[in-house]
């Protein structure tokens, strides 16, 4: 009996060893921490003691907690990363609103009212809420992304108008196993944008998820891959999309659609010469949304080969991101 008791005890010490080495292994480079226990009170302060232009990676843990700043990550600040201690309890929030005044008594409108704006490239965040608190005021962006080679894995976006703005004509984005969520428009922008088995959620009181600004001669937009759309709005109220611009392109592969969804599915905003210039698709759609013969029919189709060219590669023209980070604050 007593040797079980000491074979259990050292098994024991074995795993709290391999713990700790584990903890060690996990390096960062900054900590952020609201209580003073890390590096940094504030995230503001953790990017700015970035280097200029680093070519390594710095990252940045961020310990749970509310932190209300405006943020800028400049686009000195390359190869950040941002690593959140638990999505849900990790919240970057601001609430600046399009119509607020500033200090001269001028509205701040859409890019002003941002929350987080990312110039730097290279940069990655996962186990993040990103918020803009302000409520059902108009647009309100949570973050504006101008950077190249951005990623988000298990990364949470809150907000209703204007969510996401993805902004950089030339900036590629990856998003992964994602909680987006909004009410008009709030997936917008210029950026070449994947969302793969992310969750989109169609807040109750709107009726368009994406605004797409694709511009001429750019061969992909907003591309959702694997994701659920869902939402709390009534049934046939929202369309997946409208043209912000007039080459806007966004198309949904093998993705779930709620009865939210029109069945008509996409909406010109009165441009109806939009509709000659718009590339929006979808391919292999299922769910109670999805209503392949009732889309308008300037809408199309992806055959089978078309498929074959929205790989990641190909989207981001040679750029393939890493695969999704860490979860395990999840």
């Amino acid at each position: 009996m007593i040797v079980k008791e000491k074979l259990l005890f050292f098994s024991i010490i074995m795993l709290l060893c391999l713990f700790h080495t584990g903890l060690k292994a996990q390096k960062y480079d900054f900590v952020v921490a609201k209580d003073g226990s890390g590096n940094f009170k504030t995230v503001q302060e953790a990017i700015m003691a970035v280097p200029d232009f680093r070519k390594n990676t710095t990252a940045i843990f961020i310990k749970n907690g509310v932190y209300k700043e405006k943020l800028v990550l400049p686009a000195s600040k390359t190869n950040v990363r941002f690593i959140g201690e638990q999505v849900e309890k990790t919240i970057l929030t601001h609430d600046d609103f399009a119509s607020k005044k500033n200090i001269f008594g001028e509205e701040k409108g859409t890019t002003g009212s941002t929350s987080f704006y990312v110039f730097g490239d290279n940069f990655s965040a996962e186990n993040i809420t990103f918020e803009n608190s302000a409520g059902q005021v108009g647009q309100a962006v949570a973050v504006r992304v101008d950077g190249d080679k951005v990623t988000f894995a298990n990364c949470r976006f809150l907000g209703n108008q204007d969510t996401l703005y993805p902004h950089g004509e030339n900036s590629r984005q990856y998003y992964k196993n994602c909680y987006i969520e909004g009410t008009t428009d709030f997936i917008f922008g210029w950026s070449t944008a994947v969302f793969e088995n992310c969750e989109i959620f169609c807040k109750e009181g709107s009726s368009y998820i994406t605004a797409a600004s694709t511009t001429e001669g750019t061969p992909y937009g907003f591309v959702f891959i694997n994701c659920r759309i869902t939402g709390n709005a009534k049934k046939n109220t929202y369309y997946l999309g409208r043209p912000w611009r007039p080459h806007a392109k966004t198309v949904f592969i093998n993705c779930y659609l709620g009865d939210h969804i029109k069945p008509e599915g996409w909406h010109n905003w009165n441009k109806p010469e939009a509709e000659k210039t718009t590339f929006y698709a979808e391919y292999g759609s299922k769910g109670p949304g999805a209503k392949p013969e009732a889309r308008v029919a300037w809408a199309h189709r992806l055959t089978e080969s078309e498929l074959q060219k929205y790989t990641l590669e190909n989207i981001f023209n040679g750029w393939v991101p890493e695969p999704a980070a860490n979860t395990a604050g999840k």
